[in-house]
């Protein structure tokens, strides 16, 4: 039971010692009010140099285009015409036009003024022009020929037909080098150019056949943009703010957490706490709600010296407007939240930190981790749906962008989802925060020198009956390395036996392979880590037949719901087609039948249980909680699956496998589970109620051909599983030895408070 007098007490006192700190004041108060008035006074110093620089555009052909006859001129005077530059005819200047080719270019077998394509190329890529534009010899001729036609039609010449005109008149060529950022800007000006010109001869020849100009445009489209000024600065204020406040919270929560743990085992201060009569979660809960001071304290230092930076940046920029009115409010509201889980997963990873350097190293990881998540909303297309707000950092941030823009309607039904995902995930970071601090070995573990040769001795010797954790989660990360490269080298299968190669190598190669080679080498006792020495009851594999046939309805309601919340791209759904359409391309036969029951069913369920209900649940149960490595156990299962959506449901399926593999002991049951719900899942998918009507009272197809059971069957299959779920976890169930010291732990006597 947590002791709130003594979080007061290390709350306090820890405020103290890093008010103490003047690297910590200085970071926190005086570096965010003299940081964006120097920015911004570097912004208009450094504005000063930026301006556009003209480019060079070399011509062939010049003589096609000056404007003679009644095309309109393209080039005046030895530049491009003003009136082709819209809005600002001085930007002529920035194309310096040249006619005259170098002193080193040959030209001597071509007729005056024009170069060979490989002479273009050349210059382009040596940077002698940004541009060249080659003009067709007969460019003129060949208009003035088409314009002809035109009158001849307008005439009433029977002799010469719309259909006899030429369709298109050969055009320049402009040859530019995309590699260059100067040629590629010299190409955009040329483009527009040449795209002005070539619309104004369309016109001339609109007026030469005695068409009205407005045939070519004949309707007239009113665009009523109905967003106030201020709403379209409030867009751009929308996804400004959200993604300076996540990030300010996230580094302003990290260095305090770095001196509060890392820095507490340098100063020797921490054993001297832990020795006090507080609890361990005192501890942490006040650290915590320091850690969590500092981070409000940065973001909210930082908003107001942007906001004083920006008003006098604003008064020089009076088309914009400033933010509205109630964007603090709704600033401070999601930065609570969001900064008391930055600070939980601080503290929690700060508390693995051996000393203030190594700390410091642990914010690339978790920048990693949090950036695309942050990065998302920012992306078009994303907006604020259920599917979205539930998923962390990301469901803020959009939730944030709809609170700023005004749209409190939209906002409203995604408050609740969104602080029920950012609550969930701090007391997880909490939780995992709190398991470090008990534990002594983690705490307390000494720097050490890498040396490669004794690290692997050690690695073979000194072997233990199970891996540890750092083996099973470098198993995971192996599985999914292997998979990914596997995945780039081999080429996608075209018919239904190329399918069943693939499918049966990644299960063989990527999963099973890795997981025997390490069970092998790295423990002593192979059987016991694949949880293979102990014979399961008839109770169990009983139950879990029963449990397999029962929640498939409630998985296969999950499964819909994740494909409503995120639904499959087109590229996604297109390829899920493709392998559809392997599988059921030819006639089911018995032999095709079993062929893909041991593919899709048996071989999955025997591979990938010894691999993450075995190897790697073994060795994360030395964690210390069951629940703990079931999860993360889950989730590393639901990374192999390549589809986002298919890994949802894989994470609720490895939780309840990882949960039967602990209760039984074995992974027999397991097994026979997996390939269960794999079988059910195959026959589902080729289910159909017609000529069946008993079907139909139990299952329907949607539109889009999902199979969906009714609601009665769904309940009744829930209802049937949790207990036998219920059951199953009343049963005694072989514990390591890390979660039988950790089982004491949770049920010793509290401490004494320290007043």
């Amino acid at each position: 039971m947590m002791n709130w007098s003594n979080v007061r007490l290390i709350f306090f006192r820890e405020v103290r010692d890093q008010l103490r700190d003047r690297r910590t004041l200085f970071m926190i108060a005086v570096l965010p009010i003299l940081l964006y008035p120097l920015i911004g006074l570097s912004f208009f110093q450094v504005s000063q140099f930026i301006h556009e620089q003209p480019t060079r555009v070399f011509i062939a052909g010049a003589r096609e285009v000056t404007g003679d006859g009644d095309l309109p001129p393209l080039l005046i005077n030895g530049r491009f015409a003003d009136y082709l530059f819209e809005g600002d005819p001085t930007r002529s200047r920035l194309l310096t036009v040249e006619f005259k080719p170098p002193e080193d270019a040959s030209t001597e077998n071509l007729p005056r003024g024009e170069i060979s394509e490989q002479q273009a190329t050349q210059w382009v890529q040596q940077g002698k022009y940004e541009v060249v534009v080659v003009f067709p010899p007969d460019f003129t001729n060949q208009l003035e020929q088409y314009r002809q036609q035109l009158v001849s039609l307008r005439e009433g010449e029977r002799d010469t037909h719309a259909s006899e005109l030429m369709v298109r008149v050969p055009g320049p060529s402009i040859y530019h080098n995309s590699a260059n950022e100067k040629s590629q800007i010299a190409y955009l000006r040329i483009s527009q150019v040449l795209s002005r010109w070539t619309e104004m001869i369309g016109q001339s020849n609109l007026q030469v056949s005695g068409v009205p100009e407005t045939a070519a445009d004949p309707v007239d489209v009113a665009n009523v943009d109905v967003a106030g000024k201020e709403h379209k600065d409030a867009a751009i204020w929308s996804k400004i703010f959200p993604f300076m406040v996540l990030l300010w919270a996230m580094t302003g929560a990290f260095y305090p957490a770095v001196d509060l743990c890392a820095g507490e085992k340098e100063r020797g201060t921490l054993e001297t706490l832990l020795s006090s009569p507080a609890s361990r979660i005192d501890i942490v809960w006040g650290k915590l709600m320091t850690i969590m001071v500092f981070s409000m304290a940065t973001a909210i230092l930082n908003l107001i010296s942007v906001a004083i930076t920006g008003l006098f940046i604003l008064r020089q920029m009076n088309s914009f407007s400033p933010p509205p009115l109630l964007t603090p409010l709704w600033l401070l509201l999601v930065l609570i939240p969001v900064s008391a889980m930055f600070s939980a997963l601080c503290l929690a990873l700060a508390a693995m930190a051996r000393s203030t350097k190594e700390g410091q190293y642990y914010l690339m990881p978790l920048m990693m981790v949090t950036m695309p998540l942050v990065i998302l909303p920012m992306s078009p297309g994303i907006e604020l749906s259920l599917g979205n707000s539930l998923i962390p950092i990301t469901g803020a941030m959009l939730l944030l962008r709809a609170l700023l823009e005004g749209n409190y309607i939209t906002a409203l039904p995604y408050v609740a989802p969104v602080l029920v995902v950012t609550l969930g995930c701090c007391l997880l970071a909490i939780r995992w925060a709190v398991d470090q601090f008990n534990s002594e070995d983690l705490l307390f573990h000494e720097s050490e020198r890498l040396d490669i040769r004794l690290w692997l001795r050690q690695l073979i010797h000194q072997r233990e009956d199970t891996p540890s954790v750092t083996e099973a989660i470098f198993c995971c990360i192996l599985i999914l390395m292997i998979r990914v490269f596997m995945g780039l080298a081999l080429a996608q299968p075209h018919d239904f036996r190329g399918f069943v190669a693939l499918a049966a190598v990644t299960q063989l190669v990527v999963i099973a392979t890795p997981v025997l080679l390490m069970t092998v080498m790295l423990t002593r006792n192979p059987l016991r880590t694949l949880l293979l020495d102990r014979r399961p009851g008839l109770w169990s594999l009983g139950a879990v037949v029963v449990l397999a046939i029962a929640i498939h309805p409630v998985v296969n309601a999950l499964r819909n719901l994740v494909m409503q919340l995120y639904p499959l791209s087109d590229d996604v759904a297109a390829q899920l087609n493709n392998f559809g359409g392997m599988l059921g391309g030819g006639p089911m036969t018995l032999g095709r039948t079993l062929l893909l029951l041991v593919v899709l069913a048996v071989i999955p369920g025997i591979c990938e249980e010894l691999a993450f209900r075995g190897f790697v649940l073994s060795g994360l149960r030395h964690m210390g909680h069951k629940w703990q490595a079931i999860v993360v156990s889950a989730f590393f299962f639901g990374l192999t699956h390549a589809i986002f959506q298919q890994s949802i449901v894989a994470c609720f399926l490895g939780i309840l496998l990882g949960f039967i593999a602990v209760q039984t002991g074995s992974l027999i049951p397991c097994m026979l589970y997996h390939v269960l719900h794999n079988t059910l899942a195959l026959a589902s998918s080729h289910l159909t109620t017609e000529g069946n009507p008993a079907l139909s009272f139990l299952v329907t197809r949607s539109a889009d051909g999902a199979l969906i059971y009714h609601w009665s069957v769904v309940i009744g299959g829930g209802l049937v599983a949790a207990a036998i779920l219920v059951w199953m976890s009343s049963k005694p169930h072989p514990l390591s030895r890390e979660e039988t010291l950790q089982d004491a732990i949770d049920h010793s006597s509290p401490q004494p408070s320290i007043g």
